[in-house]
């Protein structure tokens, strides 16, 4: 079964890729259709901008930013993911009734438990190793980041359960780029380590690589030209075993998972 595709919104002045494009809701709105049309599952909405450099943005700034925009989403029938490390803002996303929270920090605030146990969104718990808050620029050996996310899972996993959280809402996500340090190879590691990552845990796993430093550095292309070589990192992925996909762009990732459908068929 293909994965499934995120297409990413960023409602943002700072996003790295394209920071201050769909910043009013209009342009949110338009820009997630348009994603959704391009073969997006679901719609990833970002209110607050997570790379190093940008400014912090209060709850109720990201609430105000987001609730236009999801409430046409909802209106329209297309499936939404918050994307939001906020607790207030989680919390304001579990009352709209989104089917997906996606969170850097991975869920960390206790407080918040007994709020997730009660709703039916999927959780997309991910790993970084800043632990708490946006990316940062430190150096991790790439060779120790398979043990230190399975380390994390471990015990993260074990907290929402035992609150009573159903595991098979949960989507775990290995981080990547700067998540994992300032190591481009950090990434590339854990690309091919989602095998591992899936038989030790048996739940579904996104992939975020989209317009990724680790990939420009190595290509020496900007953001908004770096399209190919995020291509090739997701459909990696996805041979690896990836479940979501999170993209920039969901059109040119859902035309080449249709082609390698057909290509890995048996014939007939």
């Amino acid at each position: 079964m293909p994965a499934k595709i995120l297409g990413i919104v960023n409602i943002t002045e700072d996003s790295f890729s394209d920071g201050d494009r769909y910043l009013a809701p209009e342009a949110a709105i338009a820009h997630a259709r348009e994603l959704a049309g391009d073969g997006a599952d679901i719609v990833d909405l970002g209110a607050a901008s997570s790379n190093p450099d940008a400014k912090p943005v209060a709850p109720a700034m990201e609430i105000a930013r987001l609730a236009p925009v999801v409430e046409q989403l909802r209106h329209d029938g297309i499936a939404v993911s918050i994307d939001t490390f906020a607790p207030d803002v989680q919390r304001w996303a579990l009352a709209q009734n989104v089917e997906y929270l996606n969170d850097i920090q991975g869920f960390p605030s206790a407080d918040l438990y007994p709020g997730l146990a009660d709703s039916d969104v999927k959780l997309i718990v991910m790993h970084s190793v800043q632990g708490r808050g946006p990316a940062t620029r430190i150096n991790v050996p790439p060779e120790t980041l398979v043990d230190r996310i399975s380390a994390f899972f471990e015990e993260r996993l074990a907290a929402l359960m035992k609150a009573g959280i159903e595991r098979e809402r949960l989507i775990l996500d290995p981080g990547m780029g700067l998540f994992l340090g300032t190591d481009k190879d950090a990434s590339f590691t854990v690309l091919r380590g989602i095998p591992e990552l899936k038989r030790a845990f048996g739940l579904p796993v996104l992939i975020s690589v989209s317009r990724k430093s680790f990939l420009r550095r190595l290509t020496g292309r900007s953001p908004l030209q770096s399209g190919a070589a995020s291509l090739a990192a997701e459909l990696f992925a996805t041979l690896q075993g990836a479940d979501y996909i999170r993209t920039h762009e969901p059109g040119p990732l859902r035309d080449a998972l249709a082609v390698w459908q057909i290509l890995s068929a048996p014939a007939t």
